[in-house]
């Protein structure tokens, strides 16, 4: 059965238990400090564990983005190693949210295994949870009982809370899980070895494939548990390690998902998988990474160096590093799988389809970005190498080799790698002291202490009601408490609230929550899961009490201005550049707008301006704004609605239109209800910000207005010092010839000085040692001067050793200049002699061995420099 038939089939069987099918969420996670991507199945449906919000469907299933790679659940070290680890991987699952519960789960998990995918009973385990002392709960014997009455006893396996006990994180849903494992070792191993005692072994042959969680806890922040409000069945089946179970196969690399990508970079590489080891976990990494890599950047996640985007920009090197080392491509190739990625997962993840080019760039472009790096850090080995040999030392610094990972992306066992091929070790846990360094700075910079949820009322559900009202008569449902940098706050959660959250790329809004003589200022409001959030840094005297809830209206007034911007600067951008232009980021505040898009080449000024000019002349037609809510997003799409990449839009959407054949998008922010609120609309700034990424930097009304006019009175400032000639530009023009001709002029009386002094220094050559020595103190107008003397020098006269102590605008510089073949038979260094000579004036400085150059602070130390240098010389020679 090939991958996407056993992909297909899951679906199928769960649709005929009444399960809907609901489309992957991003791997990217928004909305929830507790995650950075998307790590199980569960994570879009946490809102209904915790009884936050209230499932459309109490029955469902899908197939899940998954990526593994940083916080508790982090499988990168053992990716391409082992056989079944991977950063990104799919997730089968199927959930019930207060509908049936352990019964179910386990018999429908045991028919689709075994009656649909036909696996054979006698190599499947299931294992229950054992209890646990710590959070006093007993064994699980209500799963044990329903397993005993499918499988044979000795088939059963009780499971500690490590195995056997799932938790998503340091808190939140959590509960006792059943797993099922399947044993793939050949009928000899499995004849002499059981493999009940190999279950939860880290055997490559006897793996898990189905998780199947019951959701019954919280988990508090003082760590313990309380019931949840119902109870729930949440399964998780690595879609990877099933097809290799149905497949037969030994390694999960070896099924249909993969092995297209390996044959692929055997044809690029020349290699053959199956023969070396060390090439066969390279192409592993590699086929494992392409897909993580892709599959954030087409969810909106570009690689950078903070956060989410550091975490894939890692993972794309190590891909790279791989490639580089054991395969021998030095020029971008993780790029070239693109196609191919498109055409195996484009029917159930189209989003990589859509955007395969833009994918391709990105990728290509980072790539070539750290070959380059990478070629400088193995120098940079290859000088710590020399230098070690030199001193007789063995034992690569610590530091150094966390200075190779932190700069040039090197990971630790590269270093090792080289360290060895060279007869050379590394001071591993210098390089672990420094890793801990690094990762405490930035737990300390992060650190949060977050409060448990105390209930306020038991109101259900949270009215929005900011698209209509700036203010509304609210009471609080819940509250806690967090500890940061920020110092103490709290959060607050209303029943009916006017404040946006911050989403979209718009801010959240401020405002305050007013009771009698008490107002409280809300400093932000945000989005956690379907939470909205308000930040304030008190609580009320009376929590209970009814609040007048008041949204700053100017702040949201000049937000919507720029939001709406937004819109009209999508769709002019893509008017003028092309449908390839894609929304890739924002930020809407009361300041300005900044928006990212898809585009490989700078704006010009021509298509800057066009773009203006379409803004403003939809701005002075006073569009009004056309706003549908709750629209089904099939509905919406049919309008031909803009939908971004990486968002999560649920069964029904909001859309806003400012002319049907202009602006259509699916859009959750707040707008002006006509475009000639706007008032103004200026580009400030249009630049890069990664590959194939453009940032437009705009401001619209008052700020917009402001900026003319500043623009305006300094063409009038620079009209009056020219003494308002009619001409202004004319005018500028001919003062700048002026002042070119008058450069030409101050540089040829320069060369006419340099001239004349470099006679005057030839004449006092002295015979020295062998050497025709000249030491000078001299004054140059430039350093570029300085240097084209002393390199005149060392043409003109025959075994020159010169050094120039020379004062450059009020500042001591030093030139040491030598002939070659003086270096090369008395052994002098240009380099080492100016590093000697510029303590003199409290100075540094370096070069190459026949001429180097150091600047400094002290004037006065210019004469010591040629005293020092004869002697330091002398003693050379």
């Amino acid at each position: 059965m090939e991958a996407k038939l056993i992909r297909s089939t899951f679906i199928e069987f769960f649709k005929s238990k009444q399960h809907q099918f609901v489309p992957s969420s991003p791997i990217v996670v928004k909305n929830d400090p507790t995650l950075m991507f998307t790590n199980a199945g569960m994570n879009q449906f946490k809102d209904y564990f915790l009884g936050n919000d209230v499932p459309k469907a109490t029955r469902v299933a899908n197939s899940q983005k998954c990526l593994r790679v940083s916080g508790k659940h982090n499988d990168l070290e053992e990716v391409g190693v082992d056989t079944y680890h991977h950063t990104m991987f799919e997730m089968l699952g199927n959930w019930s949210f207060g509908d049936y519960f352990k019964k179910e789960a386990i018999e429908w998990a045991w028919e689709l295994l075994t009656e649909v995918y036909k696996l054979p009973k006698d190599r499947l385990y299931v294992s229950v949870f054992g209890g646990d002392a710590g959070d006093n709960l007993d064994k699980d014997m209500e799963a044990f009982q329903i397993w005993s009455g499918i499988v044979p006893e000795d088939r059963i396996l009780f499971g500690n809370k490590k195995d056997n006990f799932w938790e998503m994180g340091d808190t939140g849903p959590c509960g006792p899980c059943s797993e099922i494992h399947i044993d793939l070792r050949t009928d000899e191993e499995r004849k002499a070895v059981s493999g009940y005692d190999l279950v939860n072994n880290d055997h490559p042959q006897v793996i898990e494939i189905w998780n199947l969680v019951f959701m019954q806890f919280n988990r508090l922040s003082d760590g313990s548990l309380k019931e949840l409000p119902a109870k729930h069945v949440d399964t998780g089946m690595g879609f990877e390690r099933l097809v290799r179970a149905i497949q037969n196969k030994s390694s999960n690399y070896d099924t249909d998902v993969f092995m297209p990508f390996i044959r692929a970079i055997e044809s690029k590489s020349g290699l053959q998988y199956g023969q070396d080891e060390k090439i066969d976990i390279a192409m592993r990494v590699i086929v494992d990474h392409i897909r993580a890599i892709s599959f954030t950047i087409a969810d909106g996640q570009l690689p950078s160096n903070n956060k989410a985007g550091y975490v894939i920009r890692r993972i794309l090197r190590r891909a790279v590093r791989y490639g580089y080392t054991f395969l021998g491509f030095q020029k971008p190739f993780l790029y070239e799988l693109l196609p191919l990625l498109a055409e195996n997962f484009g029917d159930i993840f189209p989003e990589v389809a859509a955007q395969q080019d833009f994918i391709a760039k990105v990728i290509k472009e980072e790539e070539a970005s750290f070959l380059r790096t990478l070629d400088n850090g193995l120098k940079k080995l290859d000088q710590l190498k020399d230098e070690l040999n030199k001193n007789g030392g063995k034992i690569i610094d610590g530091k150094i080799a966390f200075e190779l990972y932190d700069t040039y992306g090197f990971p630790l066992d590269l270093t090792s790698l080289i360290a060895r091929e060279n007869g050379l070790s590394v001071d591993e846990k210098g390089f672990v002291s420094e890793m801990e360094i690094q990762k405490n700075r930035s737990r300390a910079a992060a650190e949060q202490e977050t409060g448990d949820w105390v209930m306020v009322s038991q109101e259900e559900g949270v009215e929005f009601v900011g698209y209509d009202y700036l203010q509304a008569q609210s009471q609080i449902v819940k509250y806690r408490q967090i500890k940061d940098k920020k110092g103490d706050r709290f959060q607050i959660v209303l029943d009916r609230t006017p404040f946006y959250a911050e989403s979209g790329g718009q801010v959240g809004d401020q405002g305050w929550l007013i009771t009698g003589e008490e107002r409280i200022q809300v400093l932000d409001t945000k989005k956690e899961n379907d939470l909205i959030v308000h930040f304030v840094n008190k609580l009320p005297t009376n929590p209970s009490a009814v609040f007048e809830a008041e949204v700053n209206a100017e702040n949201r007034k000049l937000s919507m201005n720029n939001h709406s911007a937004t819109h009209l600067l999508h769709a002019a951008l893509k008017e003028v550049l092309g449908d390839h232009v894609q929304q890739k980021g924002s930020l809407v505040n009361e300041s300005l707008l900044r928006f990212d898009f898809s585009h490989f080449a700078k704006m010009t000024d021509e298509e800057i301006a066009q773009v203006e000019k379409i803004v403003n002349t939809k701005i002075r037609e006073n569009i009004p704004l056309s706003e549908q809510r709750n629209v089904p997003i099939e509905e919406a799409k049919k309008q031909g609605a803009t939908a971004l990449f990486g968002e999560k839009y649920g069964d029904f959407v909001r859309v806003i239109t400012f002319d049907k054949a202009f602006s259509v998008e699916l859009c959750g922010g707040t707008h002006v209800p006509a475009t000639g609120v706007i008032g103004l609309f200026k580009i400030v700034s249009e630049g890069s910000i990664s590959a194939g990424v453009r940032r437009i930097e705009a401001i619209t009304a008052q700020a917009a207005e402001d900026f003319v006019n500043q623009q305006i009175n300094l063409v009038k400032e620079i009209q009056e010092m020219l003494k308002s000639p009619k001409d202004i530009k004319k005018s500028l023009e001919a003062l700048l010839q002026e002042r070119n001709e008058l450069r030409k002029e101050i540089e040829s009386l320069h060369l006419q000085q340099a001239g004349a002094l470099k006679e005057e220094l030839i004449k006092k050559a002295e015979s020295f040692h062998g050497v025709n020595l000249i030491l000078a103190e001299i004054k140059l107008p430039s350093a570029d001067a300085l240097k084209k003397l002393a390199f005149e020098l060392k043409n003109e006269v025959d075994d020159v050793l010169a050094v120039l102590a020379a004062e450059i605008d009020g500042k001591p510089q030093i030139a040491v200049v030598i002939n070659e073949d003086l270096v090369s038979s008395k052994g002098l260094n240009a380099g080492n002699a100016v590093r000697e000579l510029a303590k003199e004036i409290q100075g540094g400085g370096g070069g190459q061995p026949f001429f180097a150059t150091a600047g400094g602070k002290n004037l006065a130390g210019l004469p010591n420099v040629l005293a020092k240098a004869k002697g330091l010389f002398a003693d050379q020679l």
